[in-house]
């Protein structure tokens, strides 16, 4: 009995996140060619936004500001390549906890490290998925000795290599 009410509280999580990032779907045509738009190039000027979407400048401007509002655009940034500033060496490591309760002091922790340039809690086994940055080979097993096998609540780390990125990241389509 326990067991299905952990169950079912638990699909009641996921449908509930799911529900809120279901958002996506009320957006119009216009909505999704801005933000195809931004995520080709994050510089363009409202100007040019405007026009290649087909908007006044002002109506642009509020359709941006609200698609900030929301949530579906989460900030602006540069890519920067790795290897340009010496930290071409990336791993995946593969994080498997002791016990639940665990996490909250371990994501605390990972936030603390800058060679975690990503960080995904997973259901199932393992718990985490660190995608991991370094000068070389020697730099990340150092920072496996000192830190990352000193986290809060580790049970077992794994880790792979990355021999190339085959695809690289991409912008997250807006039409399905």
């Amino acid at each position: 009995m326990t067991l299905r009410i952990k169950r079912r509280n638990l699909f009641a999580s996921f449908a509930l996140k799911w529900a809120f990032r279901a958002k996506f779907f009320d957006m119009d045509a216009t909505d999704r060619k801005i933000l195809a738009e931004l995520q080709a190039d994050g510089r363009i000027t409202l100007t040019e936004l405007a026009e290649r979407v087909n908007l006044s400048v002002s109506r642009c401007q509020r359709r941006v500001r609200d698609l900030e509002c929301s949530g579906a655009i989460r900030g602006y940034r540069a890519v920067i390549d790795p290897a340009a500033v010496g930290l071409g060496f990336e791993v995946f490591v593969f994080v498997t906890v002791v016990r639940p309760e665990v996490v909250t002091d371990l994501d605390a922790a990972l936030t603390d490290i800058p060679q975690v340039i990503e960080a995904q809690r997973l259901f199932g086994d393992p718990d985490y998925l660190l995608r991991v940055v370094a000068p070389d080979l020697a730099a990340f097993q150092h920072l496996y000795d000192t830190t990352l096998s000193r986290l809060p609540g580790v049970q077992r780390l794994s880790s792979t290599i990355v021999l190339k990125q085959s695809v690289p990241i991409r912008p997250i389509p807006t039409r399905l």
